[in-house]
């Protein structure tokens, strides 16, 4: 066996151990004959040195022991309180536990199991890889970072200098951004797969926005309320620089007193926009984004029609973009937890033709997409269940169909 850097690496070599990627899903397999697309994955997922079986007429250069790079993963601090949902972390946590097949023991996501796949389909890039590599996603990734970067610009005017308003100059570049995505299921692929970046407020805000355009357009809305509703995702978190901005990025735990900051928000967003020549459904969406039809939201307890229609809309998409990225307290949660825990909690929070119509159009983004299930098996969504929405058809690798609204012992843990 030798230890070789993965830029010497050619076809036909063949992997002496198993490697596993950081969420320890099985990158490449002990006995994996390397072809170029083996080769590729390994450089994809930014793996520097490989251990391969000693080749037979081939001279290669080992690396030295001193760049070894098997370094354990550091403890991540204990979450904070999720700052969007106004939640505290032990409150989402018990939420989780209520799920169907949802092990809170478990310190880490099961290997995939990979036995009953040909080296072909082993290799085979999932399909957020296919769209990582994609040229469309590289463009949609610049434009993004630009669009976020411009977003920054206006939002810090009109917080630090009260700058007036121009709805059409601040959604100018995000509307081109959606215009050249030809479906719904364009953004969301791209989205999906932004999961990563680093900000808590700004980005947030343009995911929101994003989602917004797209789920009003899935709701009946005309173009100009979907513009609309852009603009109150883009808004509805400006309060947030109004609050300490080490209490938002805080990776401990909140005490009570930051809590009560955080909810202040929501009110902080009202009066930096009270003043603003702007539709009054953007300064609502900033005031009512946390409010639930059921009454249990913040800052007022409003319920049903007391809750502007926008905020409505906000709020929903606000959930899901927050529970499905990352933040320095957790990690993203599986798409499929967050619709189950709308399923189980969020029809009586938001509004029902809202959440529903979300729900239903945002699953449908996921069929085709290989999954891991939380016994390690992997599979392809084949089917959706209408009836329970988290629990779709698998396709596993035997060509079996498996579903899951009749195992509850199983769940979808990630998207592959």
């Amino acid at each position: 066996m030798k230890h070789v850097k993965t830029d010497v690496l050619v076809p036909g070599m063949v992997v002496a151990m198993d490697y596993i990627g950081d969420n320890r899903q099985l990158i490449v397999p002990k006995g994996l004959v390397l072809t170029d697309k083996a080769i590729r994955r390994l450089e994809m997922y930014g793996i520097k040195t490989l251990h391969i079986e000693d080749p037979v007429g081939i001279d290669v250069e080992e690396v030295p022991e001193e760049l070894e790079l098997d370094t354990p993963n550091e403890e991540l601090p204990e979450p904070a309180e999720d700052l969007l949902l106004g939640n505290t972390r032990d409150a989402l946590l018990s939420a989780l536990e209520g799920l169907e097949g949802f092990d809170a023991a478990q310190d880490a996501e099961p290997l995939e199991d990979l036995s009953g796949l040909t080296v072909e389909q082993q290799e085979e890039p999932s399909h957020f890889e296919k769209v990582q590599a994609s040229p469309e996603f590289k463009v949609f990734k610049e434009s993004f970072e630009n669009n976020v970067s411009e977003l920054k610009g206006h939002v810090n005017d009109i917080v630090e200098k009260n700058s007036p308003i121009d709805v059409d100059v601040m959604l100018s570049s995000t509307m081109s951004l959606l215009s050249d995505q030809t479906n719904s299921f364009g953004v969301f692929d791209m989205l999906h797969n932004m999961r990563q970046y680093d900000d808590m407020t700004y980005a947030h805000c343009m995911n929101v926005a994003l989602i917004c355009n797209v789920f009003a357009g899935w709701i009946g809305f005309t173009k100009e309320e979907a513009k609309l509703a852009t603009a109150c995702g883009m808004l509805h978190d400006v309060g947030k620089l109004k609050i300490d901005d080490a209490i938002i990025k805080k990776p401990g735990r909140l005490t009570e007193s930051e809590f009560k900051q955080i909810k202040r928000h929501p009110i902080e967003g009202y009066k930096i926009l009270q003043h603003q020549d702007i539709s009054e459904h953007i300064k609502n969406a900033a005031l009512m984004h946390h409010e639930k039809c059921d009454g249990s939201g913040y800052p007022f307890g409003l319920s049903g029609d007391k809750i502007d229609t926008f905020a409505k809309l906000v709020s929903i998409a606000d959930v899901y973009d927050a529970m499905t990225s990352e933040r320095v307290y957790r990690g993203a949660l599986c798409p499929f937890t967050v619709i189950e825990l709308f399923e189980k909690d969020g029809l009586e929070k938001y509004d029902i033709l809202y959440v529903m119509t979300f729900l239903e159009n945002v699953i449908n983004t996921y069929i085709d997409n290989r999954v891991m299930l939380s016994n390690g098996k992997i599979g392809i969504i084949r089917w959706i269940d209408k009836q329970k929405l988290s629990r779709p058809m698998i396709q596993l690798a035997d060509q079996s169909f498996l579903e899951l609204s009749k195992h509850p012992e199983l769940r979808i843990i990630k998207i592959l």
